[in-house]
């Protein structure tokens, strides 16, 4: 095996709560990302003397958008005919084994699936407050750049990785097989991590008050762009995109691409009242 390649065998639960109950890395990244997120979005508000009192409500929309959004996502757009035969596994964290039901956490959450609802739940908020939507929408698009600690995740699981490959930064996850592969999750969770770092340079540097929608179009872009390019190195997710020209990550991206490029030319003119 060639120098520099990483042999993964990680558990991916960190320790048991009670017999049945495991605390998984996963789990702890979700929390990790959705904690940092709020702790920037927050910044954000206090430094433009915007009342916490309406972060609170937007962080519960939002929460709630982004785990439903996620769970639909990946019901629908990747396993759709097993989640119809078994509906009750989409909203519970449980999987049919033989003739009884065995709790094993929340196995499935698709990020653009999240992003649709974390874009749902701001509409939400937005109509039923009267406030501006894109002034939001590019905030928590600064904030939302951490969720990269997902991906994080993913790598602990043994997830989600990349096709085979020879160079020396190949990782070989020995939970699955004994092929050096891309590690697509560390490629994902860099990409996240690099675009926030831009979109809070536009932040800084620019007057956004002109522009709302910028931080969430460059977001929608650069996310999106970097998705459909990490893609071609990515393991296929189900059997059917086999026959694909494109994987479902791939076409899923296109849309989130074109509109950020609409957000990113198109200047709305600002709103007197923000929030």
């Amino acid at each position: 095996m060639k120098d520099g390649i990483v042999n993964w065998n990680v558990d991916p639960v960190i320790l048991w709560i009670t017999d049945t109950f495991p605390l998984r890395y996963y789990g702890l990244s979700w929390a990790v990302g959705l904690g940092l997120g709020y702790y920037i979005v927050k910044r954000i508000y206090a430094r433009e003397k915007i009342p916490l009192e309406n972060l609170e409500k937007l962080t519960m929309y939002v929460f709630v958008g982004a785990f439903l959004g996620a769970r639909l996502g990946h019901c629908f757009f990747y396993e759709p005919l097993y989640y119809i035969q078994n509906p009750l596994e989409i909203f519970l964290p449980i999987k049919k084994i033989g003739e009884s039901y065995q709790f094993i956490g929340f196995q499935g959450l698709a990020s653009h699936g999240g992003v649709i609802g974390v874009i749902t739940a701001i509409i939400l908020y937005a109509k039923r407050t009267k406030t501006n939507l894109l002034w939001i929408m590019d905030r928590v698009a600064i904030g939302s750049t951490m969720l990269a600690f997902i991906r994080i995740g993913n790598l602990m699981n043994s997830e989600i990785y990349g096709k085979p490959t020879n160079g020396n930064w190949g990782m070989v996850f020995q939970r699955d097989d004994l092929i050096p592969r891309h590690p697509t999750q560390i490629y994902e969770a860099f990409s996240f991590f690099l675009i926030f770092g831009i979109l809070l340079y536009i932040y800084k540097s620019e007057n956004i008050k002109k522009h709302n929608g910028l931080l969430v179009g460059a977001l929608f872009v650069l996310l999106f762009l970097a998705r459909f390019i990490i893609e071609f190195f990515k393991e296929d997710q189900v059997g059917f995109e086999d026959s694909m020209a494109l994987n479902m990550g791939q076409v899923l991206s296109i849309p989130f691409i074109i509109i950020g490029l609409i957000l990113i030319f198109y200047k709305q003119k600002p709103a007197n009242d923000i929030v």
